[in-house]
Parts: C-alpha cells; structure tokens; sequence
C-alpha cells in the first residue's frame, strides 16, 4: 500500500512538474530565414527613423578583439514591458487648443500612432495644477476638508479633451497614470502650495480622499486610470507645486491612509507608486518603504526621474539596478524626465536626444518595465509655466506659425516606442566596446528588437551576433539604431 502511494505522489509531483515547465516555457527564438531590418536616426544627415538597410544572418566564428560586436542570447529574458510615453499636462493641452485642426491630428498621430508615429502606450497627468499650468488651482473650495464643492470642471476646457484625442488615436487604450505636485494650500504646513511644506497630519485622511475621489471623476468621463504616484519630487521644495514627505511619512502615510482608502473606495486594484523623485536618494526610500510589510503591500512599485545631475556628476543609472537586486518583487517606472532650461537656439541640440537613448538603454538594462517622458508638447517659449520653469519638449508648437518643431528628443524615444511592444520581454544583451550601448526586447509577435546607440564622433562597423549566427552593421557617428528581426 505504501509503495503504491509512494509512485501515484511520484506521479503527480511529475505532471505538476511537467505541466508548470509547460507554463513557464517561453517561444524561442531563432534567426533561421530572418532579414534584419535597421532603422536610423544621425547627426549631420537627414536620417531621422528612417530605413536604411536590410540585412539577412550568416555563419559566425569567434570574434576578434579587434572587431566591435553586440551580443544577444534569446534565451535569457528579464522583465516585461509595459511601455513608453509622456505627459500631457494643462501646458500640453493649452498649447494643443491653440493648433489647427491639422496640426492638432499631426501632433497626435506623431505620438501615437504606431504606423505613421512613434506608438507612445503610456499616459501620466497632474491632479490639479503643476508648474506647467497657467496657474496654481485645485478642484475644491479653499478650506473645503470633507472635499463637498470637489470637481473636475477645470479640466474639461483643455486637458480632459486632449486625453481622450490622445486615447482615441492610440486605438481606444493608453495605460494612463496620475500624479499630485501639493495638496491645497490649506491642508499645508506652509499654507501655500507651492515652495514645499508638508502635508499637516489632520488632513493625511482628507487627502488620501481627494486622490479617489479625482480618480473616480476621471473615469466617469471614460478614461480608466491605471494607478497613482503617491507625490511627485517629495524631497524637492520647489518655486512651484511641491510637498516633501520624508521617506517614513511617505510610508505612513501609505501605510495607514492612502492605500486602505483606495480598497475601502474600491481602487484597490490601481497600482500605487512610491518615489517618484531622482536616483540618487532613491535606494533609501526603497528601504524604509519596501522593507515594512504593511506598507509595501500597497506599493506596485517605484517611480523615478534624471534631474540628480543637478548637484553636478553623472547620471546614477546603478542605484537602478541595486534596487532591482533588492527588491525583484516591485517594480520600477521611470515617470519623468526633459531636458531643462529651454532655449529656442537648441531644438536641434544632438545632445538633447543622446541624453534620451542613454537613460532608456541604461535604465531598461537596469531592469525598469516602463518609461515616461514629461510634457509631450510645449510652445515656442518652453512653456506656458507659471513660475518661470521653462524646459524642452521632444515636439514644440510655434504659436505664432502654427507649426510643429520635432527635436532629436522624439526621434530618439521613437526608437524604442515604435518597436517595442508591451508585454515584450527584455534580452540579455552586450556590446564589446564603450563607443556603443545596447538593450534586445523579444515581442509577442516574436520579433526581436534591437537598439544600438553610438555616442562616439566616428561611424563604428559592429557585428550583431546571436549563438552561432550574426550581420554585421554600420551605424554613423552621433547615431541611433533599431535593428528588427
């Protein structure tokens, strides 16, 4: 009797075993009868997401040092992606008000579309106002606590209108996420809403309340939210919309008011972002938050921007990873960033666009799943900001022309957002010499996205090697490539 239970348990550990190895099993991937189609963008040409080869695979030897080679190996996958895209902010969506009905379709087939544009997939917004809005408001009556004069009709005139324009060009469905810059001046330590402050503990409940009740408003207009930021820059006091959380009243208030409120509101299933602030202090929040059960439970993930340069030094592109190391259970988004301090002689500034490939090669490698850029359209003046905060967008609108200015920002995000797909898996991938950077995502469809970025002033012949098979490429100085095969 006891032998005989012995080889049914034996059995069945089988079948489950069997079975959860059938689960797990990926598409594997083969260059087999594969071409290589190579797209590219380059200083001092007129190349700009253009098609400029298509190569097919042949026999490969080892490589010599001499030779600069990339290396992907299909069957090491990491994370999933979920997308990439920008902000539309009340400056986007005044700007956007003011185009042609021409220019205002161009704009959003131009964002996304993923045949005629680059196929942005993520969408972020402010709740109420940030420093690229007209002016500071909010969605209540000043002094309001219960949140009974609450609502959204600001929005309606531009920034609700532009959203759905965006949603409906990208076929119905964009993973739209939202962010707080402060509460209302009165629920403040400061009693402003702009420069800093704290949110004031007898209104910890009111606001976690106001954040339900934006996102209960917004999809009563049909457009679902995703989830949450908890606050943007919490560590930043700034001229403009600011609040700063410690890393422990961040937990706390998570922990004991934003996320019960959620599921006792029934938004428990929005997925709730911690951080959403530089890399440089990010591993420390991460510890503070992730490491209390209670809190982590309500945290998705971390949310994370590139200003830390401006204390001077270079991007910290490994706290990333060390995150990812500690943490493989969360999540990590990167939720803003653009280049600062506009300046109307440097829409064409190569080195705008270079600092986008160079994060998002850096940061996917690092082992984030998504990635945001801030506003997706500002004016000729890099606003309007009501503080003065005047920055670069990948698109710029003239408003006196009505024309559309394209910078190298666009083309380069478009590298990645017109090619990766969400829910593609990231590839294990290397390049032999510093003059290139490179990340490989596997797509649904199975076809493997490759892009290789070449900082240096020269033009570089690499080889692209897969196990036994490769092509070998040129891509020109100052240049970007997405190979699709």
């Amino acid at each position: 009797m006891k032998r005989i239970t012995t080889v049914a348990l034996l059995a069945v550990t089988f079948l489950a075993f069997s079975q959860q190895k059938n689960k797990t099993k990926q598409v594997s991937f083969s260059t087999k009868e594969k071409t290589i189609t190579v797209y590219t963008t380059a200083e001092n040409t007129k190349l700009r997401l253009t098609q400029t080869d298509k190569l097919s695979f042949s026999s490969s030897k080892q490589p010599l040092e001499t030779e600069i080679s990339v290396f992907v190996e299909p069957k090491k996958t990491f994370q999933n992606f979920m997308g990439i895209g920008g902000a539309i902010t009340d400056a986007s969506a005044e700007v956007f008000a003011k185009l042609s009905k021409e220019k205002q379709q161009e704009l959003m087939s131009a964002y996304y579309d993923k045949e005629k544009g680059i196929g942005y997939s993520l969408l972020r917004t402010t709740i109420h106002s940030s420093d690229f809005s007209s002016g500071s408001y909010t969605y209540i009556k000043d002094g309001d606590k219960d949140l009974k004069t609450f609502n959204i009709d600001h929005d309606r005139q531009y920034r609700i209108p532009m959203l759905k324009e965006a949603i409906k060009t990208a076929g119905g469905k964009l993973l739209l996420y939202v962010s707080p810059w402060s509460p209302p001046a009165f629920m403040k330590s400061n009693g402003n809403m702009l420069k800093g402050g704290t949110l004031l503990p007898e209104y910890y409940q009111s606001w976690a309340n106001y954040y339900t009740k934006f996102i209960k408003a917004y999809e009563k207009e049909g457009m679902p939210i995703w989830g949450l930021t908890v606050q943007n820059e919490p560590m930043a006091t700034q001229t403009w919309e600011s609040c700063v959380y410690s890393a422990e009243a961040e937990r706390d208030f998570l922990k004991n008011f934003l996320g019960p409120t959620m599921k006792k509101e029934g938004l428990g299933s929005k997925k709730i972002v911690v951080w959403d602030h530089n890399r440089d202090l990010m591993n420390q929040r991460a510890n503070v938050i992730f490491s209390d059960p209670e809190a982590s439970k309500y945290a998705w993930g971390m949310g994370f921007h590139w200003y830390e340069t401006w204390a001077g030094g270079e991007p910290m592109f490994d706290n990333v990873r060390k995150i990812h190391e500690a943490y493989p259970s969360k999540n990590l988004m990167f939720t803003e960033g653009c280049v600062e301090k506009f300046d109307a002689k440097k829409y064409q500034f190569w080195a705008n666009g270079e600092r986008y490939g160079t994060s998002m090669i850096n940061d996917f490698n690092n082992g984030t799943v998504g990635w945001t850029d801030w506003n997706i359209l500002l004016d000729q003046n890099g606003g309007p900001n009501h503080v003065g905060n005047f920055c670069f967008a990948p698109i710029h609108a003239d408003t006196n022309s009505g024309e559309l200015i394209y910078t190298p920002s666009y083309y380069y995000i478009g590298h990645f957002s017109k090619f990766i797909r969400p829910d593609a898996k990231r590839v294990s991938t290397a390049v032999s010499r510093s003059s290139l950077i490179s990340t490989s995502f596997l797509n649904k469809d199975g076809k493997m996205v490759t892009v290789v970025m070449n900082h240096s002033d020269k033009s570089v012949t690499y080889n692209l090697i897969i196990a036994t098979e490769k092509t070998v490429v040129v891509i020109p100085a100052h240049g970007i490539q997405t190979l699709v095969y």
